[in-house]
């Protein structure tokens, strides 16, 4: 009896230390953002966005309502979408809105930002043409991509994520990168995307992992237009 006293405590306290330790590793690491149960949708990009939980792609959804051409886009053209999350929305309207009150001026959101500015950031997200990761493993230091409208340059590289004990042994992931025109690294922002490859049936989809700002950095900037008094002298 002294023995099975001793012993059942310890193996519950293993069995929740487990369990802990397990919870952690999923929550802690800032990848673990969105599980993809479903690797090929039967419907269009968009109807994949609206047909996800709440809380997942609602900022997305409320933008691509002010932005009629690239809804469609989703809808009826041939796209590969790097899809940003809520948190994704919400990092980059923290950061603008900080912003302008520091400069006094009255809080924005995303119904109310700059939609032509919205327009061109947006479709930064939205490659033209159907691409996989098969499309980038053969390219080593990854590849440039155009966006569906402006025809902007974004750089997409195939990265195999390390798993426990060997290298590059883990899930497949994408390198999302705005390199604003040059051709060095360190002056462009790169995201990533470890949900990749979800197929609709007009495109493919990667999701964006929940620490990203929308907008590169170009956010603020581009959304908060305050004018220089010495330009106004």
């Amino acid at each position: 009896m002294k023995t099975l006293l001793v012993k059942t405590p310890i193996a519950v306290f293993l069995g929740i230390l487990c369990l802990w330790f397990s919870s952690c590793s999923k929550s802690d690491s800032p990848y673990y953002d969105y599980k993809n149960d479903v690797q090929s949708f039967n419907g269009t990009t968009l109807e994949y966005l609206q047909a996800q939980p709440a809380g997942t792609f609602d900022s997305l959804l409320l933008v691509l309502d002010r932005l009629p051409g690239l809804k469609d886009s989703l809808n009826n053209s041939q796209v590969t979408l790097f899809a940003p999350v809520n948190l994704n929305f919400s990092a980059a309207m923290k950061y603008l809105n900080l912003e302008r009150r520091h400069l006094g001026e009255p809080e924005l959101s995303l119904s109310t930002v700059d939609p032509l500015q919205l327009d061109t950031l947006v479709a930064r997200y939205i490659i033209r043409g159907v691409k996989t990761t098969d499309d980038y493993i053969p390219e080593l230091d990854g590849l440039l991509l155009t966006s569906i409208a402006y025809d902007y340059p974004m750089h997409v590289r195939y990265v195999k994520l390390s798993a426990s004990g060997f290298e590059s042994g883990g899930a497949s992931a994408v390198d999302f990168s705005n390199p604003f025109g040059s051709n060095i690294n360190k002056d462009w922002i790169t995201t990533r995307a470890t949900t990749v490859n979800i197929k609709t049936t007009n495109g493919t989809i990667n999701i964006l992992s929940a620490i990203h700002s929308f907008g590169f950095g170009e956010f603020t900037d581009r959304m908060n237009p305050i004018e220089d008094d010495e330009d106004e002298n």
